[in-house]
């Protein structure tokens, strides 16, 4: 799951979806969401909240963690970030805008998240809900395991 990539790349993509979007529905895309965007794309890792605050310590600002919250928020009901629960941290949403169902591949040893769609095993929880008379009102897979570079390194040692 490493990504040998250009990230600045990435960031100016989320960015651009991100203004695109909110552009559409006509909600505000603030400084400070922009900023909180960008820093949760430097890197294909989850990123807690509160080493959200301290990077923008770091760049001047004073922001308080219900700030940062609000704006974490804001950037979930936009569809432009996720919540990793079990790590209780957020990544980049790879493609915002889409209705689509994610489940995650967390890498336990390099933290890497890749977040993955298949129509196969959304449609498989769906189908089990459904059989047991249960009505899925938000779905998110995490998986926890290694990622293949991970496992490459096991394997080396």
């Amino acid at each position: 799951m490493a990504h040998k990539h250009d990230h600045d790349a990435c960031i100016e993509n989320a960015v651009a979806d991100a203004e695109r979007i909110c552009e559409q529905r006509g909600t505000r895309f603030t400084e400070l969401r922009r900023r909180i965007l960008t820093m949760i794309w430097q890197g294909h890792k989850a990123v807690k909240a509160y080493d959200l605050l301290d990077q923008l310590a770091v760049g001047g600002g004073s922001a308080k963690p219900p700030t940062v919250y609000r704006a974490l928020d804001f950037l979930m009901e936009e569809g432009l970030v996720h919540k990793i629960e079990s790590l209780n941290a957020y990544v980049g949403c790879p493609h915002p805008g889409d209705d689509h169902i994610s489940q995650f591949l967390i890498c336990d040893e390099c933290e890497t998240v890749d977040e993955v769609t298949t129509s196969v095993l959304s449609g498989a929880v769906a189908e089990a809900a459904e059989t047991a008379g249960f009505s899925i009102q938000k779905q998110t897979l995490e998986l926890h395991g290694l990622c293949k570079n991970c496992i490459k390194g096991e394997k080396a040692a």
